[in-house]
């Protein structure tokens, strides 16, 4: 049991304990934890060392590393993860938005600036929103834009909704829940998606933190993990506005077979991203008729 008194006393506690255990962003995760048990900051630490700590805040600290070092990733134990510079709420039915989902962010509102800037009224469908991310994260760019998140869990909308409001979106997101495009009407200008697309054998091989803590139907997609995308490709055409996009994640090493299902449906590769370890990780397809505009 930790005999921390203060602040830092504590912070260094938590950053040993994680280090013996071998956690690889130990100091990270540490610093994380005290600060969200503690409520202080980056700065409270270097500034006020000494600042008291409760028993309850000591005792707090120590079951959170307990479930850090037992493989309940960091964010999970916080409850939070901050995306595209949002701050959301997670629940057991949504995916831990990454980093390398900011690629379609970007990718996306690149596009929407492109074609008529960021003050148009776009419309953008989210589908698997999960916590909201993608979609929140294009609203908080697109001043005008409206968008609907749409998932088949329940819990991941409310989560969402609470995201949406908590960020001051809530006016321009609305949730729907649907087998994918099963409940869905109207067309949209964007048509974006983080689906499932880990194969099922890759998945059983997945670090604990992964395979225990995020829902598994929002990681895995059938033997070859491409199911999610033929549906997408099958049923992306009917509900795309004319000069519309739609844009995916895809894994490290699916851009050629995820490409060959959207252009078997009609469809044509417009770009391709790659994510911060400079991997394939997300394709823009539009219409194969539809005119480049410029």
């Amino acid at each position: 049991m930790a005999e921390a008194k203060t602040l830092g006393a504590l912070l260094s506690w938590a950053q040993d304990r994680l280090k013996q255990a071998g956690i690889a962003e130990g100091a990270l995760d540490a610093r994380l934890l005290v600060e969200h048990v503690t409520q202080t900051t980056r700065l409270d630490a270097m500034s006020r060392p000494e600042r008291p700590v409760s028993d309850t805040e000591r005792m707090a600290v120590e079951e959170a590393v307990t479930q850090r070092i037992a493989g309940r990733p960091v964010h999970r134990i916080i409850g939070h993860r901050e995306f595209y510079g949002l701050d959301l709420r997670l629940s057991p039915e949504t995916l831990e938005p990454r980093p390398d989902t900011e690629t379609l962010v970007d990718m996306v509102v690149a596009e929407a600036r492109r074609l008529g800037g960021e003050d148009r009224p776009w419309r953008i469908i989210d589908l698997g929103t999960g916590t909201g991310a993608i979609a929140l994260a294009l609203l908080s760019v697109l001043p005008a834009a409206h968008a609907v998140g749409v998932d088949i869990s329940a819990d991941a909308l409310a989560t969402a909704r609470i995201n949406a409001d908590m960020n001051g979106y809530g006016g321009r997101f609305e949730t729907c829940q649907s087998d994918w495009f099963e409940k869905i009407d109207g067309r949209f200008d964007f048509i974006v998606s983080n689906p499932p697309y880990i194969r099922e054998e890759i998945w059983r091989a997945l670090a604990v933190e992964v395979r225990d803590h995020d829902p598994r139907r929002a990681l895995v997609a059938g033997d070859d993990g491409l199911d999610a995308y033929r549906l997408l490709a099958a049923q992306s055409g009917a509900h795309l506005a004319t000069g519309g996009m739609v844009a995916v994640e895809i894994g490290y090493d699916q851009k050629e077979s995820v490409t060959g299902l959207f252009v078997d449906q009609g469809f044509r590769l417009h770009k391709a991203g790659r994510d911060l370890a400079g991997h394939d990780r997300v394709l823009v397809f539009v219409a194969e008729t539809a005119r480049e505009q410029t």
